[in-house]
């Protein structure tokens, strides 16, 4: 599964490190030393992945990540950084990163988060047939990676449309955070559910007509989240 990789990392032992790693899987690998550059090349063709480090000079990587996803690029993103606590991992989810990975890091390990990232992005990208999920207004294209609401496509990171194929599939469901957390990273990880939570209020601004009074991704207090068709629950309200 040869994919289209940029490295974005200042520390020069460690962007050889993982560019060697990358390449012995059959990656085609760029690597960038400083932010500006990572946008430059993130902007061109269509990267599968960036590698991307926190602290670089001229533009950081939340920095650049912020950018990307305001331009609407769904590129898969694993950031990297010397920062360790919980408030540092979730900003950057929070800017849509979809993995963290702070140092020092194993290479084996990286390389497996790569792969997990690759499988499901492609398989998602790519997944033949599958047919469009729709929950109310809300649909789901897994072939074309698509959201919209009401017609008007929505952008999502990987991340986050891995959260909306899993609930729409099963519209009033009830998930517990490490359900979807399991979704997202598989069970071997150890990173707080509250990275869900960061998801859902991201994707709540942009399915939600209001996201602080949310009537499509709702909050199942002391389980987790559900998804509903919102014209439904009118409907059973009023029949009541």
């Amino acid at each position: 599964m040869c994919a289209n990789v940029i490295v974005a990392e200042d520390d020069a032992k460690q962007a050889e490190l993982v560019r060697r790693y990358l390449e012995r899987e059959g990656h085609a690998v760029t690597v960038v030393t400083e932010g500006l550059a990572a946008l430059e090349q993130a902007r061109r063709g269509e990267p599968d992945l960036l590698v991307l480090d926190v602290m670089m000079p001229r533009a950081d990587g939340l920095d650049v990540l912020r950018v990307l996803r305001s331009e609407g690029r769904e590129l898969a993103v694993l950031m990297l950084t010397a920062r360790s606590t919980e408030d540092d991992l979730l900003l950057g989810l929070d800017l849509g990163a979809d993995d963290y990975m702070t140092k020092p890091y194993s290479p084996r390990e990286l390389m497996a988060r790569v792969r997990t990232l690759l499988r499901r992005t492609r398989r998602e990208a790519h997944g033949g047939e599958d047919p469009v999920v729709r929950v109310g207004a809300l649909a789901v294209d897994p072939r074309r990676h698509e959201v919209t609401v009401d017609g008007v496509r929505v952008p999502c990171t990987p991340a986050e449309f891995r959260l909306l194929v899993t609930m729409a599939a099963e519209p009033e469901r009830v998930f517990t955070r490490e359900q979807l957390l399991a979704e997202l990273h598989g069970f071997d990880r150890y990173i707080s559910s509250r990275t869900v939570d960061v998801h859902i209020m991201n994707l709540r601004k942009k399915i939600e007509r209001s996201p602080r009074r949310p009537d499509r991704l709702l909050t199942v207090f002391g389980v987790g989240y559900k998804l509903v068709d919102p014209a439904k629950k009118a409907s059973r309200a009023s029949a009541r």
